[in-house]
């Protein structure tokens, strides 16, 4: 059994580095293209496993070649897959990288995993209600988080919701999760509060605790670091100098997948987000998404130094 439970999407990364995005109807030329794993879930089941998470990951697949690289990916990672692979096509994301700052944007398209809904839910529950700690984002049909959110708060295990990307939720859905962890995009979407300092951080996350997160907003802020805030305690935790930026694409999913994994090892919630906090610091000296994730000795020297 596994302590994490993670439901998610894999896509395949393509993933362009140019000077800049071309505009419309304009071509231009390209500094290297990489394929490669991602997917936010699959991400995040990466950094958790190679953090040292117990990792089941919950999922749909295509019967093909981006499909084999999943199974592949996950299998060198250590994450044991609890997957359907069907008819449909594995899902692929393009990914354009800004050349002098690492900064990215990215189109997503599912494809299999479109088809993960409650009654697939259900046929994983067992695994979702024994979890110590289930994992979430928006990238799979909303219904299906959701249902999840509930098996997994049924069973007793701490819930995260990552709502990426940015999508207005369900009534009652915050109410199932001990902890939110939106960028400032996503906490403005949820909130209405356009976060733009550590100011606007905390308007934003007594609004979450508001609106029923259980037990903490916790805002990931890019090179700010990521602030726990519970109400009583909010804490800013700023980013490891783990080296040069080279790519900030899977920060995100580094920070989740570490936060999960120190949770699930019993870490005070504040020290787990400095765990995740490191995790996404050597993410981010690294390109590709999953194949960016530190393993756990790399974490560990980072805390300690």
């Amino acid at each position: 059994m596994s302590d994490i439970v993670i439901l998610g999407v894999f896509v395949a990364d393509t993933s362009y580095r140019a000077d800049r995005q071309p505009r419309m109807g304009e071509t231009i030329m390209g500094r290297s293209f990489a394929l490669g794993p991602g997917g936010k879930g699959s991400n995040q089941a990466v950094a958790a496993a190679r953090a040292g998470g117990a990792v089941t990951f919950v999922s749909k697949l295509g019967r093909d070649t981006f499909g084999d690289m999943a199974m592949a990916a996950w299998a060198e990672a250590g994450v044991t897959p609890a997957v359907e692979r069907g008819d449909g096509y594995t899902g692929a994301a393009y990914i354009f990288v800004e050349e002098s700052t690492g900064n990215n944007a990215i189109i997503i398209a599912p494809g299999a995993a479109a088809g993960i809904d409650a009654t697939f839910i259900d046929a994983h529950a067992d695994a979702i209600r024994r979890a110590k700690v289930f994992v979430t984002q928006l990238e799979q049909p909303m219904d299906a988080a959701h249902r999840a959110l509930r098996l997994a708060r049924d069973g007793g295990a701490t819930t995260i919701l990552n709502p990426a990307p940015a999508a207005e939720l369900p009534d009652g859905m915050l109410a199932l999760c001990d902890y939110v962890t939106p960028n400032e995009t996503e906490a403005e979407a949820l909130t209405g509060i356009a976060v733009t300092d550590v100011a606007s951080a905390r308007r934003a996350g007594d609004a979450l605790l508001a609106a029923g997160v259980a037990r903490a907003a916790v805002l990931t802020l890019g090179d700010k670091g990521a602030l726990y805030h519970d109400g009583d305690t909010s804490l800013l935790v700023p980013p490891y100098n783990a080296g040069a930026v080279v790519e900030t694409t899977g920060a995100g999913d580094a920070f989740n997948g570490g936060f999960a994994t120190a949770l699930a090892e019993g870490m005070d919630p504040q020290d787990a987000v400095r765990f995740g906090c490191a995790t996404a610091s050597i993410s981010v000296t690294r390109p590709g998404t999953a194949p960016s994730m530190p393993d756990r000795s790399e974490i560990d020297a980072l805390l300690a130094g």
